[in-house]
């Protein structure tokens, strides 16, 4: 089956643009040769609706990028279609498709320099501009920011975004061609990972949504490899009805999990204050046995082993009043 290409695809969506925007052209001069009068009101109305279907069909030649992480250039491309398609809307006294003309002039600009973007790191860099670096060893660049134009408020803010409240535990900061910023905390000051305390995890997979508004979706359940009866004999020992699940998904261990728009099921189980106790107890001795590993030297990293040494200690002895 042929497939339709990029470029074949952004073609028709020209042509579209054109043929749309000279039949309503045409269907304006018709009326003027039969003396039709169009009210003005009715005129702005039919002018309006041209030109959103028209700036659709357009947002969709441009792509997602005019929705989401504007550049500079595409920022200007926006404003300049909502101004052209605000004077094809209203300004009835002039030649109001040659507004359709400019459409067409800027979508030609913007899709060429999106390609060019792509093509060309020195187009990119001029265009989207670069990324700054604002800390870096740990050290706030000053300059960097004077040249970003961020205050020092504004950039504590930017920072508390990111849960980040003192400057002293970022080592990497850059401000990003959106204008976003992105924050690496130094590494004892990061969360603990499976990987930092040496765990070997198994790849998770996306879970998949089989039901939806009361209704098993087929196609996603012929995926994953399941039956409509299997689906049905799950939710009947959650003592539901299909008709009751809002939302319905099976993770990577084949366990289905549930929404109805007022609970969740499975409920989850209610742990004891012994497994709690437990689960905080493992918890602070990883986090020990992490920071002895990440100590600069062998006298912190004795100190967190002694440290450790009493934890247990104190853990034995808790454990064994309780037996």
């Amino acid at each position: 089956m042929y497939k339709e290409k990029p470029k074949d695809l952004l073609v028709y969506r020209t042509i579209i643009v054109v043929i749309l925007t000279f039949r309503e052209r045409l269907i304006t001069q018709r009326l003027q040769e039969r003396n039709i009068s169009v009210p003005e009101w009715l005129e702005v109305v039919f002018r309006t609706l041209s030109a959103v279907t028209i700036l659709f069909i357009i947002t969709k030649i441009l792509g997602k990028r005019q929705i989401s992480q504007l550049s500079l250039f595409e920022y200007i491309t926006g404003i300049t279609l909502g101004n052209l398609v605000g004077y094809i809307s209203l300004d009835t006294d002039t030649t109001w498709y040659l507004g359709f003309i400019a459409l067409s002039v800027w979508v030609v600009v913007s899709t060429g320099a999106e390609y060019l973007t792509m093509k060309s790191k020195k187009v990119r860099d001029i265009l989207d501009g670069r990324s700054t670096i604002l800390i870096e060893d740990g050290t706030v660049n000053e300059k960097a920011l004077e040249k970003e134009r961020l205050t020092i408020d504004e950039f504590l803010e930017q920072l508390r975004k990111k849960d980040v409240f003192r400057v002293a535990d970022v080592e990497f900061a850059v401000m990003e061609q959106s204008g976003d910023i992105s924050v690496m905390l130094k590494k004892e000051y990061q969360p603990l990972t499976a990987d930092i305390l040496g765990y070997h995890i198994s790849s998770e997979e996306e879970p998949k949504t089989i039901i939806m508004d009361g209704h098993i979706l087929s196609d996603v359940l012929k995926t994953a490899e399941l039956k409509e009866e299997w689906v049905r004999k799950e939710l009947r020992k959650l003592n539901l009805t299909l008709d009751q699940v809002y939302i319905g998904q099976i993770d990577s261990k084949g366990e289905l999990s549930v929404q109805t728009g007022t609970e969740s099921f499975p409920k989850p189980a209610n742990s004891s204050p012994k497994d709690q106790i437990t689960e905080l107890v493992k918890r602070l001795q990883d986090d020990l046995m992490m920071r002895k590993e990440l100590a600069s030297n062998d006298k912190d990293r004795l100190k967190y082993q002694e440290a450790l040494d009493q934890f247990r200690t104190v853990m034995y002895a808790y454990q064994n009043k309780q037996t």
